[in-house]
This record gives structure tokens, C-alpha cells and sequence, in this order.
């Protein structure tokens, strides 16, 4: 029996839909009321870590066009309903021109910064990927944030103490 290999874009692309997902679960069981939540002095509000969410969404089309411009991002919006529908919007939109997406522009580069005042070039694939797990990463950040926010934990890879699967 012979599998299929998938191309580097069939992959990101899959991993992009079902990872946009698990976070839309997370985003939407969060207490909307507990969004300006701040752990530390020094760490961000929940809505405002939920923004980097959707920014890495948005940040998907300027990379694909070399265009990414670090630093020019804009500010969260002011409640979480807001970011929910941001979220999904830069979702949808984004998705829309994954579907031009080549693996031949994957592997053409892109300037971003490669250590502290350093900017290189960077595979336009790596910067794709290293957005996609920066989600993963502010997701579960957020995971701990909704736990002291009292909320509840959906399935991200497996059951939860509050979504068993048994």
C-alpha cells in the first residue's frame, strides 16, 4: 500500500485549520468578563494576550508577499467579543489566500529579526511556522490565564478535568 505525502503548504495549511480550531474552542470558553485579567504587573491583560492571536493570523498574508513590517500591529479592540469576531475574520481572510500559496514561495525569504539587532533571511516556510506555534504558545498562556480567570478548559489534545473523554 502506498500513502501520500503531502507538500510543506497541504501540511501548514491543515495544521493551520485545525490549530485556528482549537484556539476559536479556547477563545470562546474563556469568562469574557474576567478579560482584563493581569497575573503579574509585568504580563499582558487576557484580551491583550488573546490579540497576539489574531495577529498571528494577520500576519500570514503580509509574510506570504514579503511585506511583513514588525512593530506596525494594530491595538486590541476594547472587549472580547471583538477579538473572537477579529479572530475569525483574519482567519477566513487569511485562509482565502493560503490557497495560492506555493511551495516554490515557501522557500523564498523574507527579512525578520534572527537574534537581538539582527535581522536575516528567513524562509518564508520557517517564518510560517514559527508564527503558527507562537499561537500555540500564547494559546496556552492563555490556558492558564482562563484556569485562575475560574473558566474552563476545552480539549486542545486530549480530555481536560473539564472536558473528560470518557
Amino acid at each position: 500500500m502506498t500513502q501520500k505525502t503531502m507538500s510543506e503548504k497541504d501540511m501548514y495549511v491543515a495544521s493551520f485549520k485545525r490549530e485556528y480550531e482549537t484556539t476559536l474552542r479556547m477563545l470562546r470558553a474563556y469568562p469574557p468578563d474576567k478579560s482584563e485579567l493581569k497575573p503579574a504587573p509585568n504580563l499582558k491583560c487576557a484580551r491583550e494576550l488573546a490579540w497576539m492571536l489574531v495577529l498571528n493570523q494577520s500576519v500570514v498574508v503580509p509574510t506570504l508577499r514579503g511585506e511583513l513590517k514588525l512593530g506596525m500591529f494594530p491595538d486590541p479592540p476594547k472587549t472580547w467579543r471583538e477579538v473572537i469576531a477579529a479572530f475569525e475574520r483574519e482567519h477566513r481572510e487569511t485562509l482565502g489566500k493560503l490557497g495560492s500559496l506555493t511551495d516554490e514561495r515557501m522557500n523564498d525569504t523574507i527579512k525578520l529579526p534572527v537574534g537581538p539587532g539582527k535581522i536575516g533571511d528567513v524562509p518564508i516556510s520557517e517564518a510560517l511556522w514559527m508564527f503558527f506555534h507562537d499561537t500555540i504558545h500564547h494559546r496556552g498562556q492563555l490556558t492558564v490565564y482562563a484556569r485562575i480567570a475560574g473558566g474552563k478548559i476545552p480539549s486542545i489534545y486530549g480530555p481536560t478535568a473539564d472536558e473528560p473523554w470518557s
